[in-house]
């Protein structure tokens, strides 16, 4: 199962030329940018783990690829993804936001249905990687 979430989800993975168009978009943009990762990548776990701080005065596309592919390298089976930021409307928000890594295999989710008072269906979403402890999710070991 194929993760799709941000930017580019349904497309076939960027290569490295692709990422640095969409880092001179967001550059052009004055956007300021920032990589993060995970090994969990719930829809509801929207506060992945960030690699640095955000690059507020960085203008070289040069330099933010530098940092994706050192997080790339430091973390060879997470979800890596990029993300730009906007203030113009006087506060931070996310203008741009896609996956830039993968891991090999993605055990992906199942859906849970449960019967509720008043014969309601609620449904929940269960991470198949989260079966595994932090840390050794994707290990193909």
């Amino acid at each position: 199962m194929r993760i799709t979430q941000g930017t580019f989800s349904y497309l076939p993975d960027l290569t490295d030329e692709e990422i640095t168009a969409q880092i001179n978009y967001a550059l052009s943009n004055d956007w300021p940018l920032s990589v993060e990762f995970t090994d969990d990548p719930h829809p509801r776990n929207t506060f992945w783990e960030m690699w640095g701080l955000p690059m507020f005065d960085l203008k070289d596309p040069a330099g933010v690829l530098l940092e994706v592919n050192a997080c790339r390298k430091a973390n060879p089976d997470a979800y890596v993804r990029l993300n730009a930021y906007d203030a113009g409307l006087g506060r931070q928000t996310t203008a741009l936001s896609f996956i830039v890594q993968r891991p090999a295999d993605e055990p992906g989710f199942r859906v849970d249905r449960t019967e509720v008072r008043g014969r309601a269906i609620q449904y929940s979403t269960h991470s198949y990687a989260t079966e595994r402890p932090a840390g050794d999710r994707y290990d193909q070991g």
